[in-house]
């Protein structure tokens, strides 16, 4: 038995009590740093040119393969990607060539090739991962780099070059690699007269017959240490014929708002104005995806494959991290990588005894590694075996580096980039409005973009 009830329940007080309340909260909202880094630039009429130096092709790709059960062959097409067969069209020739590729299983830690070899294989890496190992200048092992998925070995073959491997090539993962001999190809060579035109025409020079910068650009003449009235040689400096065009990519939805609930649950917040600003939450981080993964402008995909760089073993090490700079040494601007990546990396770096200091970054401190930002990016994807990548970026126009692109001055601009417009009321007294946005990125020179390829995680 209780006791009688001597006051007002708070259950019932309750009712006659004005609550405090929140702002409706979302779990998708991020830092979105990217969006943040990027430096800004206007895309007058939803394009922006991209204007280079002229450069030439120096067959730089990776092959492609296909595979049924445990068989891998390559694509006949895909073999156009190899320096002197850029351009090669014959696709007889070339399925010919791609026959005569045999299948090898490659255990971790076995040699694939040995330096002091004789280079009679042309080596394409279908899938693993490859490191290449020399001596280095103190009777120490050095390590050249790291090849993996659709990489080669070898090329030199193709066009004749006989010699030695000036390096050993061994398996740090278990791999499938495709060979070729010399003897196979010479085989080839005699049943095409148009492939053995063409490897013969590439073994004569550069392909192309154009003078060339470090970078494949067409060469500016130039003199120097000379004296006397030498005479000066001319020159110009000629652009590319078809640059590349960016256009602005879109993403829109449309929010719809009972006039009732506009009209009469107002208080003590805005019912419309947090649907649309959860709605604009959404928009934006969807931007920052498709500025990371989408495959005709996002940077994980636009990332010129000479800037590509895998990890030593798997995880990401400061030695990994260093290479990644190396490849955008130019005034590095940010690095960016997976909540999970850095993790990865500061485990690396624990078991090393290294304790990288924090940078002052947007008035906040974040980790950095020899002095430059590393910021969490949820966009970059980790794979279902735990394997993603980390970018580092220089910034900006005036640094040739990579940019943001969008268009303000919008009808409706709610937002610099991001409009807002009625749509109108239907029957059903329902209120629409059209939320969007414009954008896109643009990477203006190859090594303003890096990619640290085979990052695990795990």
């Amino acid at each position: 038995m209780t006791d009688d009830q001597l006051s007002l329940s708070t259950a019932a007080a309750r009712n006659l009590a004005t609550t405090t309340k929140s702002v409706p909260q979302m779990q998708e909202i991020t830092s979105r740093h990217l969006l943040r880094v990027l430096p800004w630039v206007q895309a007058i009429g939803g394009v922006y040119r991209v204007n280079r130096r002229l450069t030439y092709a120096v067959g730089d790709g990776r092959v492609t393969f296909t595979s049924t059960g445990s068989e891998v062959r390559v694509i006949p097409g895909e073999l156009a990607e190899l320096p002197a067969l850029r351009g090669f069209d014959d696709q007889e020739a070339l399925a010919a060539l791609a026959g005569r590729f045999v299948q090898r299983e490659v255990r971790p830690g076995e040699t694939i090739v040995e330096a002091g070899g004789p280079r009679d294989l042309v080596v394409l890496i279908a899938h693993g991962k490859v490191r290449k190992l020399a001596p280095g200048a103190y009777d120490n092992e050095t390590v050249l780099g790291v090849l993996a998925d659709g990489d080669y070995l070898g090329e030199q073959v193709l066009v004749g070059v006989d010699g030695q491997w000036d390096y050993t090539a061994k398996a740090v993962t278990a791999c499938t690699v495709l060979t070729l001999s010399a003897q196979a190809l010479a085989e080839v060579r005699g049943l095409s007269q148009a492939l053995h035109e063409r490897l013969e025409n590439a073994a004569d020079g550069d392909g192309d017959g154009h003078a060339q910068n470090a970078h494949g650009e067409a060469a500016i003449a130039l003199a120097a240490g000379h004296v006397g009235e030498a005479r000066l040689p001319g020159t110009f400096v000629d652009y590319e014929l078809a640059p590349r065009q960016y256009e602005l990519s879109v993403a829109q939805t449309i929010l719809r708002v009972h006039s009732r609930v506009a009209d009469l649950y107002n208080e003590p917040m805005n019912q419309t104005e947090q649907q649309l600003r959860l709605t604009i939450e959404a928009l934006r981080e969807r931007q920052e995806d498709e500025l990371v993964n989408n495959r005709e402008f996002g940077l994980l995909h636009n990332a010129d494959l000479k800037q590509r760089v895998h990890t030593r073993s798997g995880p990401p090490t400061p030695d990994d991290m260093d290479e990644l700079l190396a490849k955008v040494w130019k005034d590095p601007g940010v690095l960016l990588a997976h909540p999970r990546a850095i993790a990865a990396f500061a485990r690396e770096c624990n078991a090393r005894g290294l304790y990288p200091s924090n940078v002052e970054y947007s008035g906040q401190s974040v980790p950095a590694w020899r002095g430059v930002p590393v910021l969490p990016c949820n966009k970059i994807p980790v794979s279902d075996k735990g394997v993603t990548s980390i970018m580092a970026m220089r910034l900006g126009e005036a640094n040739q580096g990579v940019i943001g692109l969008h268009r303000t001055g919008l009808p409706d601009e709610y937002q610099p980039g991001l409009s807002v417009r009625f749509m109108g009321v239907n029957d059903q007294a329902v209120i629409s409005y059209l939320v969007t946005t414009y954008y896109s990125a643009a990477v203006l020179v190859p090594d303003a973009l890096g990619i640290l390829e085979s990052v695990e995680v795990g």
